[in-house]
């Protein structure tokens, strides 16, 4: 392919950059060749000109597309190079949160920083047993890969854990250890990785430091080798140690540290125990202080301390030993401290009285003159003479520093040897795997000879990972036989050579320090002789003549030589260690006692103080010596090489560990750090090595799949090789640029890519093809609907225009009408309303007018009659006055006239004249008087009859005169009063005025003030009833929410009884769960227990005499299910065989089993000496009341002379007592005790009955004995009364119950009304005894009931009383609340009612409660009680039909046989054998029975129905051993059968059914009434009489239970290989999804190959699994929770591969598993399974396909995806979020932004953090009774069964 056909317009390529390393962009124009310049456009929009490099003109790295990017494995990009690498590793990491990725073999671990949930328990068993390219990369599929080659091939496995400090790397290896833990089957039967866990808190105080790019960056390397047995469990381990960085004891550069340990015992200096050390701060020594850093933020190295003691105590290093170590790291910080003084330029001095130096003495046990002079001087030997020579300064304090290096070497060694010591094992072992957790390539600023030995181990690490790399791709070429071209791969053997050469690094230096004045200088210039200009990987620094550079295959390294001979050299004064010898400190003794027993145990040493495993003999003097002169580079290079020899002969497996930054920001990637790590692992170099062959390969169909599109059909050829090889030809013109192999095409880097560019091309062309058509179309049928609507549109608009027109006519003239109408009645109801107004008004005003009138006229004629009244008091006054002047005037002027006249008169009575006038007339006068006398006379007689009754009327009338003038004379004082009160009236009248005119103005003021408050008030009533209404509402919302508040109160507590009652029913399923686990695990133990037996017999080579082993299912099951002691002698006998045979098993194991069994012996002892306790009681009890009752019945017959005469008085006092409780009964109880119909009567009534119908019996039984004792002959009759008395004794004392004695006293009473005579002939037979001791039972029994019926009487009416006192209480309570809550406002009243009313009501609850517990005890009570005296009774029976024979006729009188007529009986459902024959049954009937024919010919259930009929005819016959033996028998039988043929699911399917048949025929015919409700009246009889066997119930229960669990596991073991190739793999909708390109981790394929398992094939297996259960006869409700468990299991394997499969996660596939599911579903629905909660266990699964198949963009996308995954958890929704991978370029990612919007959103969620579901869950099994309507007399027992010797009963 020509550049031009890459390098087009939009094409992506990756250009350098300074911060990121790599940048990406896109051309903006086709690249031509010969270009020097390209114009692109960066991903921010940023436009850049990027210039060719004019000598080689290389073009920049292309991309690869997008669907390529976060593969799992590097090596299936198709192109292959650095930017892809980075950027791949970048996305998984930041994106997708994924911290494995595969590159070829190399598993890469980038450190997260942050704990993830990906290393628990299930994870473990999602990757136990699966394919290295099946999941996603991981640690554990690494350790996977090597365990299964270790077991497969037999060979030992490496697994090499390299990277930078602070990588990962100690996590890393600790996760493989503990996933070999795991899946060995030794997780929790031995703690080999805790005890390594517990040497991590050693290793790393005495081996980590601080350094500058990592707080505790391990300061060695080290190879763990994990043994296994035979069976590949783990039984040890051992550790190596290398190049420990003993430099750091006396140094330590700016901002490090010294070990851990030093900075651990300086915090807790102030311990009393290690006040002894005088240790202080460690800024105070100047081994810890030189660094200035001596504290680690987030680090308490007190704390460390503890933890570092406590691991030193769980690996059996002594408190003693550990303060010896203490000691020993003490003396070490006290030496640096020592101070050297120059005494002249070639001696130097300790000052005297030193205190470090005697704190050192003290503490190693030495004196202090022999170490000050040896710190000082140095012993020189030649042939003749020794010279003690003393050394300058400089050379001192390297001497001290030298010793201390070399203790804490020495050290470090004695502590790596006791870790060992306990990590190994006495187990020999059959294969390792080797743990290599070791340094990665490190250049730092200053690079010494650390340095130097890490990078040459790591260029020897290299150089093996290279050739095996190689190795790989030369025999896959080979296996696909393609032509072998040499592939050219970076060799670093030219810098192993000039390191490790003759003449090399190494040997010059070794050679320089053997000098007697060689030093750094001179040692620089020999390398620049040696090796400048002659070797093209040495160099030399431009600026420097003590440094060297080596390009090493990571990166050029610049070493400086500065102490690269001390170090080498690493020389120690003999003296000195001779010194340290002849100490009294016996740790620092054993420490340098012998130079080999100081290296590790299995293997070379560690750098620096390595030595050569060598055979333990005696040293010679000189030895020593020698060995001390062995330079470290030598030592760490044969190490070194051993190393490589144990690598070579192992299988290896990388992991490197990559830091992606040095911040330890969790998730943060910095590319820079990244590649630069890369480039040192030797990463690219794989990828290079991959790109330089073939790196991607595709099996034919795998090809065929994805670029079917590529092809036409006239290509597409049955032979998928010849159609590809016909495709790629037309494709790819460059032949080299594939290869084809037997079974997959080989492609070179970037063919892939560009075949998915063609394939890309090919889908968008189509698309644009498809879309163009169907737009056209679309539009097309658009516009002719459109077309269509419109024409449709404007028919309607127009008829709707026209009716509109018509409708507006008629509305115009209906509103014309409507108008004059309206108008008229609006004028007319306005004239109506007008006129009504102003009749109102002209009411009220002519209202108004009239009252006006009425007030003036009322006011006039009230002013008139006052003026009247005024007027008349005036006149009358007037005129009195007047009156009273005018008689005194007319007084005056008569009295005047009278004077006149009288002066007249006298004038002329004094004349004659006058006295003749006087006479003149007289005599007429005279007689008129006389005349008128007579009238007078007359007139008086009438005027005296009138005065007389004038006087009468004058009486009358003077005294109403009186009476008027006192009336008067008041009146006349009134009136003067009045008179006075005139002118008080007057006055009043005006001050009344002015108050009127006051009262009017007030009245004015009222009246606008009252028109005011009218106003006023009818805004108030206004207000007042707006409030009202308001009150209304807020009443009516009152008792709404107090109505909605009693709902939802109901409601709560519904909700609340709802909830409880769920968490009841998940406690209940939690306890089901737990109790059948139990059962799980005691089967496991009884298997061990078993499996143990069967190797103790296998290795006792001749077996004793006499022993006898139990079976361990028979022993066990006699344990739990029997009560016989007969086996424990055997059981014991055999456990004292397993205890002398067990030596050469697992003791640990066998301990803990020997204990369980022990425990179990001592159980079943327990229970059977309880239980012959019990009987042994009950045994006793049943003697002791034979005796009373002999004692009772024992007595003389002195009453048989007692006469007939105190027999009818006792019996009339019987009556009497008799009449007189019935009369105190109806007295004394109360009305509704004694009433009829009443307990206490019908009891009483019933027993008067039964002893009536007794009497009767007893009466004919009685004549019939009277005649039989008449018959009699005289001769023997003596003889019978001889005989006699026992037999009657006997037959009193078989009459058990009292009522039986008074019943047979009656009837004998009533039977034996003879003469006199014939009392001696009846009391010859005992009757009068008998008779009188039924007469006093009679009468005990009568005052027992009258005393019962006294207490009941009198404690009812105590409870009564208690009763009224209570509801007093109560009433007195309710009255006080009532008045409590009266003076409460309405709404706390409420509340505070309906508080009460739950208080009462949750009271009557309880106690309503503990009465149904009283009762439910009572009938359980009363059942039992029920039950033995329905066995009584049936013994009775029994007895009485014994005792009705006489006994002289049993003794004396011969015995006619008599021919009895015997009716023929009916099959009663039972089938009797013998006891030799019980082993034969179960043999038969278990053992040996074939399921297939029973499930074929036979009724289901037939085996349990048998065997539940030998079980009641033993019951019948009433043999508890032969219940008890038959039931074990069966028990361990179905047992052996299970432990036999356990993985066949036919037999363990027919053994479930007939086991829960078999308990539900238990139950069914118990007795019991829960049990026997739909029992036919013929069935009830079948019950079980004489045993409860409720205990063998459970037992049987816990049997099926175990079945069940077995079951399950057989299906599971059946489905599991089936359900990810069927659910995920197998593209059930062929063409929905492509196959994308796969890595050297070969994937399995979703082609259906012909092994492939599909959907069907799950289907048909579950088919299977349906039909035989159906068979069977398994209960329907036993058969939906096996079904629910395998659902489970389906959809539970599947989800947790979905979660860790990134290549199932996409669009296509969820569409597959949704078909997959709803085929499933389908399946459910046929088999009318659909209620069984099946499908519900499907739900995560389901949604996990949605949320494959669901938007997820937006933020209703993210609302969508919360309300809709309710069954998955938070981290298994940001996981399948993370793993979406688009599978074509038309899908698009999930963004970052949108997966932490999702983890926001359901952040609140309260849910397990785990990830994957336990697809170990097994639901707790429940066993529904399931009563039978098959009669057992039908059952017929077929022939082929054998079972000849079972006889129907």
């Amino acid at each position: 392919m020509a550049a031009s056909e890459l390098y087009t317009k939009h094409a992506r390529v990756w250009i350098p950059d300074a911060e990121e390393v790599w940048k990406s962009a896109e051309l903006l124009k086709d690249y031509k060749q010969g270009d020097a310049l390209l114009q692109l456009r960066l991903d921010d929009g940023t436009d850049v000109e990027h210039k060719l490099d004019p000598k080689t003109k290389n073009l920049p790295h292309l991309r690869n597309p997008d669907i390529l990017v976060g593969e799992n494995d590097l090596t299936a990009l198709s192109y292959l190079h650095e930017p892809a690498i980075l950027h791949n590793l970048k996305v998984r990491f930041m994106d997708s949160k994924l911290i494995y990725t595969y590159c070829g073999i190399v598993l890469v671990a980038i450190n997260p920083y942050e704990t993830l949930p990906i290393y628990g328990a299930d994870i473990i068993n999602a990757y136990s047993g699966q394919n290295m390219g099946d999941m996603d990369p991981h640690i554990f599929a690494v350790a996977e890969e090597s365990y299964k080659q270790m077991a497969r091939d037999e060979r030992n496995q490496s697994i090499i854990v390299s990277g930078e400090s602070g990588a990962g790397k100690t996590v890393s290896a600790k996760y493989a250890m503990r996933y070999f833990a795991t899946v060995s089957g030794s997780a929790s039967e031995t703690n080999v990785e805790e005890k390594v866990l517990a040497s991590n808190p050693i290793m790393e105080s005495i081996g980590n430091a601080k350094t500058t790019r990592n707080d505790n960056s391990s300061r060695f390397g080290k190879y763990i080798e994990i043994g296994f047995d035979k069976k590949y469990q783990i039984i040890g381990a051992n550790m190596r140690t290398y190049l420990l960085e003993k430099s750091r004891v006396v140094f330590q550069a700016d901002d490090e540290r010294n070990y851990h340990i030093f900075y651990q015992l300086c915090a807790s200096a102030q311990l009393p125990e290690l006040k002894v050390l005088k240790l202080g701060q460690a800024t105070n020594f100047h081994y810890t202080k030189q660094g200035r850093s001596p504290v680690i933020d987030g680090v308490d190295d007190a704390k460390e301390m503890v933890n570092t003691r406590h691991a030193c105590t769980l690996l059996g290093i002594s408190e003693p030993y550990q303060m010896g170590i203490f000691r020993i790291l003490a003396a070490i910080l006290h030496l640096g401290n020592v101070e050297i003084k120059d005494r002249d330029s070639d001696s130097s001095i300790v000052p005297p009285n030193n205190a470090h130096l005697t704190v050192f003495c003290d503490l190693m046990g030495v004196t202090y003159q022999d170490m000050s002079q040896w710190l000082c001087h140095k012993k020189l030997k030649t042939a003749a003479e020794t010279y003690i020579k003393p050394i300058p300064k400089l050379q001192a304090v390297n001497a001290r520093d030298a010793l201390a290096k070399h203790i804490y070497a020495k050290l470090f060694d004695w502590i790596v040897d006791h870790v060992n010591k306990a990590l190994r094992s006495t187990v020999s072992q059959n294969s390792f795997i080797g743990v290599l957790d070791i340094y990665g390539f490190e250049t730092f600023e200053i690079n010494s000879f650390e340095q130097f030995c890490i990078n040459y181990a790591n260029e020897k690490l290299q150089q093996q990972f290279n050739m095996h790399v190689f190795k790989l791709e030369q025999e896959e070429y080979m296996k696909e036989q393609i032509p072998w071209t040499l592939i050219d791969f970076y060799d670093n053997q030219p810098c192993i050579n000039l390191i490790e050469a003759k003449m090399g690094i190494l040997d010059l230096l070794d050679e320089e320090c053997r000098m007697p004045k060689g030093s750094d200088d001179t040692w620089a210039q020999k390398l620049y002789n040696t090796h400048l200009n002659k070797c093209a990987l040495f160099h030399k620094p431009r600026l420097s003549n003590k440094a060297f550079i080596i390009q090493h295959f990571a990166d050029k390294v610049e070493y400086q030589c500065d102490g690269f001979l001390e170090k080498n050299k690493d020389t120690v004064n003999e003296e000195q260690i001779t010194v340290l010898k002849t100490s009294k400190f016996e740790l620092l003794v054993e420490l340098f006692q012998d130079e080999e027993k100081a290296t590790t145990p299995t293997g070379p040493p560690p750098g620096g103080r390595t030595r050569l495993s060598i055979k333990q003999t005696k040293t010679r003097p000189g030895q020593t010596s020698r060995d001390h002169k062995k330079t470290v580079g030598l030592q760490f290079r044969n190490s070194l090489q051993l190393l490589m020899d144990t690598l070579n002969a192992t299988t290896p497996h990388y992991v490197r560990c990559i830091k992606p930054n040095d911040n330890k920001h969790p998730f943060t990637f910095d590319p820079s750090r990244a590649v630069q790590q890369l480039r040192a692992c030797g990463v690219l170099e794989t990828i290079r090595i991959s790109a330089a062959g073939f790196p991607s390969r595709w099996t034919y169909q795998e090809f065929f799949s994805r670029y079917r599109v590529l092809m036409k059909q006239k290509d597409v050829l049955n032979d998928r090789r010849l159609t590809c090889r016909n495709v790629l030809e037309k494709l790819i013109k460059d032949q080299d640029k594939y290869q084809f192999g037997k079974t997959k095409i080989f492609f070179r880097a970037g063919q892939v890519a560009y075949l998915e560019k063609l394939r890309a091309d090919k889908l968008r062309v189509a698309c644009i093809r498809i879309q163009k058509t169907i737009r056209s179309w679309l539009l097309r049928k658009k516009y002719l609907r459109m077309r269509s609507a419109a024409i449709t549109i404007q028919r309607y608009v127009r008829g709707y225009q026209a009716r509109c027109l018509a409708k507006f006519l008629r509305r115009t003239q209906a509103a014309i009408t409507i108008q004059k109408f309206q108008r008229m009645y609006r004028e007319r109801k306005r004239y109506r309303r007008m006129q009504a107004a102003s009749l109102v008004v002209q009411c009220m005003l002519r209202a108004y007018m009239a009252r006006q009138k009425y007030q003036a006229m009322l006011r006039e004629h009230k002013t008139i009659i006052i003026q009247k009244r005024v007027r008349g008091w005036l006149a009358r006054l007037y005129y009195k006055r007047s009156l009273e002047a005018v008689v005194y005037l007319q007084c005056c002027i008569r009295r005047m006239r009278a004077r006149r006249e009288l002066k007249k008169l006298k004038i002329e009575a004094r004349s004659v004249e006058h006295f003749k006038k006087l006479n003149i007339g007289m005599e007429n006068k005279i007689m008129q008087l006389q005349r008128k006398v007579d009238e007078q006379q007359k007139d008086k007689k009438a005027m005296t009859e009138r005065l007389n009754s004038l006087a009468n009327s004058y009486s009358v009338e003077s005294e109403k005169l009186r009476n008027e003038v006192e009336r008067l004379r008041l009146t006349e004082e009134e009136a003067r009063n009045n008179s006075n009160r005139i002118t008080t009236l007057l006055e009043e009248l005006a001050r009344l005025k002015k108050e009127l005119c006051d009262t009017q103005r007030d009245k004015r003021i009222i009246e606008e003030w009252a028109d005011k408050y009218k106003l006023e008030t009818e805004q108030l009533v206004a207000e007042l009833k707006e409030q009202n209404s308001l009150l209304k509402i807020e009443k009516d919302d009152l008792n709404r929410l107090i109505q909605e508040q009693n709902q939802e109160m109901t409601e709560k507590m519904e909700k609340a009884l709802a909830e409880e009652t769920k968490q009841l029913e998940c406690e209940l399923n939690e306890e089901r769960s737990r109790y059948q686990n139990l059962l799980t695990e005691h089967r496991r133990l009884e298997d061990r227990h078993d499996d143990l037996k069967e190797e103790m017999t296998l290795m006792v080579n001749i077996p004793k005499p006499g022993h006898r082993r139990t079976d361990s299912t028979h022993s066990s099951n006699e344990s739990e299910y029997t009560y016989n002691s007969e086996f424990a002698e055997p059981e014991e006998n055999a456990r004292g065989a397993e205890d002398v045979t067990k030596a050469p098993l697992d003791m640990s194991l066998f301990l803990k089993l020997q204990k369980r069994v022990t425990e179990l012996e001592q159980e079943k002892q327990s229970l059977q000496n309880e239980l012959d306790k019990k009987e042994e009681q009950a045994y006793r009890a049943r003697a002791r009341e034979e005796d009373e009752q002999n004692r009772a019945r024992g007595a003389e017959l002195e009453y048989e002379s007692l006469k007939r005469q105190e027999l009818d008085s006792e019996n009339k006092k019987l009556k009497n007592d008799l009449n007189e409780l019935r009369k105190a009964l109806s007295e004394k109880s109360p009305p509704g005790v004694t009433a009829p119909g009443s307990p206490a009567y019908k009891v009483i009534m019933e027993q008067l009955n039964s002893s009536n119908e007794e009497l009767e019996v007893r009466k004919e039984e009685v004549l019939i004995l009277r005649s039989q004792l008449v018959s009699q002959k005289e001769a023997v009759h003596q003889k019978q009364t001889m005989t006699e008395a026992m037999p009657c004794m006997e037959d009193v004392r078989k009459m058990k119950d009292a009522g039986e004695i008074t019943q047979a006293y009656i009837a004998l009473k009533e039977s034996n009304r003879s003469p006199p005579q014939d009392y001696h002939a009846l009391n010859e037979d005992g009757e009068l005894w008998l008779v009188y001791e039924g007469l006093k039972e009679t009468n005990r029994l009568l005052e027992s009931q009258l005393q019962t019926l006294r207490k009941s009487h009198e404690n009812e009416t105590e409870v009564l009383r208690e009763e009224l006192q209570s509801v007093k209480e109560d009433n007195n309570r309710q009255q006080q609340l009532l008045a409590q809550n009266l003076q409460l406002p309405p709404e706390a009243r409420i509340e505070a009612s309906l508080q009460h009313e739950i208080t009462r009501l949750t009271n009557e609850n309880l106690d309503l409660m503990e009465q149904l517990e009283k009762q439910d005890k009572t009938v359980r009570k009363l059942k039992k009680q029920l039950k033995v005296f329905a066995k009584k009774i049936g013994e009775l029976e029994v007895s009485s039909q014994i005792e009705n024979v006489s006994p002289g006729q049993i003794i004396d009188e011969p015995i006619h046989p008599v021919n009895i007529p015997r009716k023929e009986k009916d099959f009663q459902g039972m089938l009797e054998y013998k006891k030799e024959d019980e082993s034969k049954l179960v043999k038969n009937l278990i053992l040996e029975l074939k399921p297939r024919g029973v499930a074929v010919n036979l009724i289901p259930g037939l085996p349990a129905y048998i065997l539940f009929m030998c079980l009641r005819h033993a019951d019948y016959v009433n043999d508890d051993q032969k219940v008890r033996t038959l039931l074990t028998s069966t028990i361990n039988g179905i047992k052996k059968i299970l432990k036999k043929r356990g993985d066949d699911y036919e037999t363990v399917s027919f053994w479930l059914s007939n086991t829960c048949r078999f308990l539900h025929c238990l139950k069914q015919y118990s007795g019991e009434e829960s049990f026997m409700k739909h029992n036919t009246p013929r069935q009830n009889e079948h019950c079980l009489s004489n045993f409860d066997l409720a205990e063998y119930r459970q037992v049987l229960s816990d049997l099926a239970i175990q079945i069940y669990q077995q079951l399950v596991k057989v299906m599971e073991n059946i489905l599991q290989p089936m359900i990810v190739s069927g659910m995920l793999e197998h593209e059930t909708i062929q063409g929905v999804s492509g196959v994308k390109p796969t890595g050297l981790r070969k994937r399995t394929s979703s082609i259906a190959d012909e092994g492939t398992y599909t959907l069907d094939s799950i289907l048909r297996q579950l088919n299977s699994f349906h039909s035989t259960m159906c068979q069977h006869g398994t209960d329907p409700e036993l058969i939906k929770q096996v079904v629910k468990q395998m659902f489970y299991i389906i959809g539970a394997v599947t989800l947790n591969n979905l979660l860790l499969r990134k290549d199932m996660c996409s669009w296509s596939k969820g569409m597959q598993i949704r078909y997959n599911v709803s085929q499933l579903e389908e399946w459910l629905r046929d088999k009318n399974l659909m209620t069984s909660g099946a499908k519900e266990t499907l739900e995560p699964l389901i949604q996990a396909a949605q949320l494959l198949q669901v938007k997820k963009k937006t933020d209703e996308d993210a609302e969508a995806i919360c309300s809709m995954c309710n069954a998955l958890s938070t981290a298994q929704i940001v996981k399948v979020l993370n793993l979406y991978t688009p599978v074509n370029e038309f899908e698009e990612r999930v963004s970052v932004a949108f997966i932490r919007t999702i983890q926001i959103r359901l952040r609140d969620r309260k849910e397990s953090p785990q990830l994957l579901m336990d697809t170990k869950n097994i639901y707790p099994v429940t066993f529904p009774f399931n009563p039978s309507s098959l009669a057992l007399e039908t059952i017929q027992i077929p022939s082929s069964l054998n079972l000849l010797f079972l006889t129907r009963v």
